[in-house]
């Protein structure tokens, strides 16, 4: 599903050429769970805007589900991003002013999608992630673990191939974040959607079935996780 070759990503700084990404190949197949780990300035926030098609490499190849993404221009990347994959971010990116479930619609009202199929969609949504009724809460009416829980209906809303997440248990406590890690789980072996989880935490990374690794742009190691965190084990530090 997910192909990339010698991946490179150089931002200008000046008078200087920075490698955000230094040749990052790899592949993800279709229904796998992934952790893409690294510290600040890996270069993991820039890989998950080119797997997210929010942005293209300098140079390289990225193959998904067959098409090539390096050369697409901005209208062909945002309908790809709109067909394909669904976002969660770490600060929930909710509309305050606006219901739970009218946020879950939002995705469906700019595709385009009738009215009562865009509520009938945005309810079975929060009914998958155990919010069917808190759907006319505004997000100021809900707790961070549930706001959470209502980005990631709206990211599963138009069925995505691959669900794409940004730290999203950064903005959350231990047992939220144990909470919504069994979320994620529970998803992936209904659905069997193919899961990317972007984190610096070992924690989140270990709940998957893979580990890749960058430092400095470059991929360190890329392992098989044969022992994922279960759902519903409390958090323990490895």
């Amino acid at each position: 599903m997910i192909q990339t070759e010698d991946l490179m990503k150089v931002y200008q700084m000046g008078d200087s050429d920075v490698r955000a990404l230094d040749g990052a190949s790899f592949t993800i197949e279709k229904g796998e769970m992934v952790a893409i780990m690294g510290p600040s300035g890996s270069g993991k926030s820039t890989l998950m805007s080119i797997i997210g098609c929010l942005d293209a490499p300098t140079s390289g190849k990225y193959i998904l589900d067959g098409l090539s993404v390096e050369n697409m221009d901005e209208a062909k990347l945002a309908e790809t991003r709109g067909r394909k994959i669904g976002f969660v971010f770490q600060q929930f990116n909710l509309l305050a002013r606006t219901s739970a479930l009218e946020n879950v619609m939002l995705p469906l009202t700019y595709a385009g999608v009738s009215g009562k199929e865009r509520t009938d969609r945005a309810m079975k949504a929060l009914e998958r992630v155990g919010l069917s009724k808190r759907t006319h809460h505004a997000p100021n009416e809900l707790s961070g673990g549930q706001q959470q829980r209502v980005a990631i209906a709206r990211a599963l809303v138009n069925e995505p191939a691959i669900l794409l997440a940004d730290e999203p248990t950064g903005a959350l406590d231990s047992k939220t974040s144990v909470e919504i890690m069994d979320l994620f789980q529970k998803l992936h072996s209904e659905n069997g959607q193919t899961v990317i989880l972007v984190t610096h935490d070992s924690y989140v990374a270990r709940h998957t079935n893979r580990i890749i690794k960058l430092s400095d742009g470059r991929i360190v190691l890329d392992e098989i996780n044969p022992n994922p965190i279960k759902a519903g084990a409390p958090r323990v530090e490895a």
